[in-house]
């Protein structure tokens, strides 16, 4: 009886296997030799099974475990035993009798004998749903947490590239923008003097709220309200918005979407303007969803906010370099000009490219193509001074090489450590003559008339600046031709450097665009920069000029073409002795295409070999009294050629003695700072 009464539980202490019933667990005891299972009542009751259903037998629990789980387990406890463990553990599911799966775990201790059989196997059962149910929830919630940190660094990372207005509209709207913004649709507004501008729409079936892009900031449409109370607005029916917005309500049939977060986008205390991202299905916004939303509205605020700051610097940079170029372009005789100019796409500030157009004395025009050294406003602002002081000094008619000298001067005397280069020319387009120099600078590209580019090589001095520091302010000048119908191309070197490649490679894109490109002024520089600007990456400033002089074709009765040969130039030679057999043949009179061309040949050939420089061939038909053909070849030496009498012996000395016998008549003209050596050629008596 004492022992009976030392047994028992006193009153109101529960015992262990009652505890471990409330706690939804329950024992068990595996005789592996005998096969029997005996569970205590909440091992029964875990397994949500009756004393008569029950064998105690492993297999009798097939009943209440699935076959897959009941395999898994067998396999769990084989391992334990075949590998000399002690200890297994497994979750499986229990199907209750009123049809719910209950997660369930166990937890058994082999026993073996001295010589290390398995005797014993003693454990726990217990109900895991709950602890599964509460792993699940956070496994949920992690993966939710890590799909907005995706997010956020993801948007924040696209965005961080974002520099201008355009390029935020561009990040949110791209490709894959929405995916990774984890919405279906987007639009975004922007407040523009007092009104909502909307900048950006993005989605299947936004495109009609284009309609209302400018609304005024009343609050009478969502966003309207959402920007002006500062207050996000989560929305899982739009329909709810008919009645409170009126505006709204014709909308809300044609979108293809039912739920929406309005936020506003705030920068530095200020409403700047206001997202909205739609969804096609959501029954609600979470806490962490809400707080997901107005963290994408603060960083794509703060990039607005910046991106506004750019632009509005780069307006006032872009205007400051507008208003030291030239306003406008004089109009020229005998000639077209085409001027361009393009800032760099990246970067704050701007660069210190120029182009200049002067009306200079006996009706001749200066141009120039430079660039101060950097990339701000100090830059923009030394070139508007340099422009107009080396104006100044061309419109006082010095020469192009004094000009440069005294801009030179100019320029260190400034209170700056910036240095320039230019190219300057004086051009005559009546005559054709041009005074080229050039400071540190590309030299001109010219096209001739039968397409061929050629550059001519132009003698140049240091930068100007930095010519007058070192004292070596000279600057010599090269004397070029252009004939009607010539193109002469300067440009700043952000037309021809393409990074990572030398700037040989830009010059001859820059040639062969040249070629390929349309014969006006205009069309030619679009199409410049069309082909090069862009294509090198448009990291640099680019001031283009583009002068033709006018055709010169003469008449149908008198007819006329004008070629220019470089000096020691074979296929310029070759080049023209064609032209001159084309157009006699053109022209009816292909019999003189013999005696012209080899006449021609030795004018050109005298010129080139007898003077500093190349020649113009010119050929036309005098129409009156008698029609006959004048040829003409003008060099810049005032040096008259004379008729000799080699001897037999002799190599040269007999271009004239062929002249002579092949024309009718010959002779010697002065013209400007040259000569020019004609000779005509009667043609043959019509068949009329």
């Amino acid at each position: 009886m004492a022992a009976a009464e030392h047994d028992a539980p006193e009153p109101g202490v529960i015992s262990a296997s009652d505890r471990l019933a409330l706690n939804g667990m329950g024992s068990f005891e595996w005789d592996l030799g005998a096969g029997a299972l005996t569970l205590d009542p909440a091992g029964m009751g875990v397994f949500d099974l009756e004393p008569e259903e029950f064998d105690n037998t492993p297999e009798g629990l097939g009943v209440r475990i699935p076959a897959d789980d009941s395999a898994r387990l067998a396999d769990a406890v084989l391992a334990a035993l075949d590998g000399g463990g002690e200890t297994y553990g497994s979750y499986f599911t229990v199907q209750r009798r009123d049809g719910r799966d209950q997660w369930t775990h166990t937890q058994g201790r082999v026993l073996r004998d001295p010589d290390g059989r398995p005797r014993r196997i003693v454990g726990i059962v217990r109900d895991a749903t709950a602890e599964l149910a509460h792993a699940t929830l956070l496994r949920r919630l992690e993966s939710a947490r890590a799909k907005q940190a995706t997010i956020v660094q993801r948007t924040t990372e696209a965005l961080s590239r974002a520099v201008t207005v355009d390029d935020v509209t561009a990040t949110l709207t791209g490709a894959g923008a929405l995916e990774r913004l984890g919405a279906d649709g987007l639009a975004l507004g922007l407040v523009e003097n007092g009104a909502m501008k909307i900048i950006a729409l993005s989605g299947e079936s936004l495109e009609i709220l284009s309609e209302r892009k400018f609304t005024r900031l009343d609050g009478s449409l969502p966003l309207s309200q959402t920007v002006l109370t500062r207050k996000a607005r989560f929305v899982t029916d739009l329909d709810e918005l008919a009645d409170e917005f009126p505006l709204f309500a014709p909308y809300l049939g044609r979108i293809l979407f039912k739920a929406a977060a309005y936020l506003p986008l705030i920068a530095q205390a200020k409403a700047i303007g206001g997202l909205v991202l739609f969804y096609r299905q959501r029954s609600d916004f979470s806490p962490e969803e809400r707080n997901l939303s107005l963290g994408l509205a603060g960083i794509v605020a703060q990039s607005l906010q910046r991106a506004l700051l750019f632009d509005q610097e780069r307006e006032f940079a872009t205007g400051l370099q507008a208003a030291m170029l030239p306003r406008r372009i004089p109009e020229i005789t005998g000639g077209e000009i085409a001027v361009r100019y393009h800032s760099a796409w990246s970067g704050r500030e701007v660069g210190g490219d120029w182009y200049d157009v002067i009306a200079l004395p006996r009706d001749r025009v200066g141009i120039v193509v430079g660039d101060v050294q950097g990339h701000d406003t100090h830059a923009a602002a030394i070139m508007g001074q340099l422009r107009i002081a080396l104006r100044a000094y061309a419109g006082e008619g010095h020469s192009p090489s004094t000009v440069l000298a005294r801009a030179s001067r100019f320029l260190a005397e400034l209170d700056t450590e910036r240095f320039a280069t230019c190219t300057y020319a004086q051009v005559d387009l009546e005559t054709g003559g041009v005074r080229a120099v050039r400071a540190g600078h590309l030299g001109p590209l010219i096209r001739h008339t039968d397409g061929r580019t050629g550059w001519p090589n132009l003698r140049g001095g240091l930068p100007l600046g930095l010519a007058s520091v070192f004292e070596q302010e000279d600057f010599p000048e090269t004397r070029l031709d252009l004939v009607p119908g010539e193109t002469l191309v300067l440009c700043t070197d952000g037309l021809v450097e393409e990074p990572g490649a030398t700037i040989t490679t830009g010059m001859d894109a820059l040639a062969h665009a040249v070629r390929t490109g349309p014969q006006e002024s205009g069309a030619l520089a679009d199409h410049l920069l069309d082909r090069l600007w862009e294509r090198w990456g448009s990291g640099d400033d680019v001031a283009l000029l583009v002068l033709r002089r006018a055709p010169d074709p003469g008449t149908h009765r008198a007819p006329r073409i004008h070629q220019y040969v470089h000096q020691a130039d074979p296929e310029g030679l070759s080049e023209a002795r064609y032209a001159l057999r084309q157009a006699l043949r053109d022209w009816g009179v292909p019999a003189l295409a013999d005696d012209v061309e080899l006449a021609a040949g030795e004018l050109l050939v005298n010129a080139l070999l007898h003077t500093d420089g190349g020649a113009v061939l010119t050929m036309e038909v005098l129409p009156e009294p008698v029609r006959r053909i004048r040829l003409w070849v003008k060099d810049r030496s005032s040096v008259w050629p004379r008729r000799r009498t080699p001897g037999e012996a002799a190599t040269t000395g007999r271009g004239l003695l062929l002249v002579d016998a092949l024309a009718t008549h010959w002779g010697v003209e002065s013209r400007g700072d040259g000569k020019a050596v004609w000779c005509e050629f009667d043609t043959p008596a019509d068949p009329e």
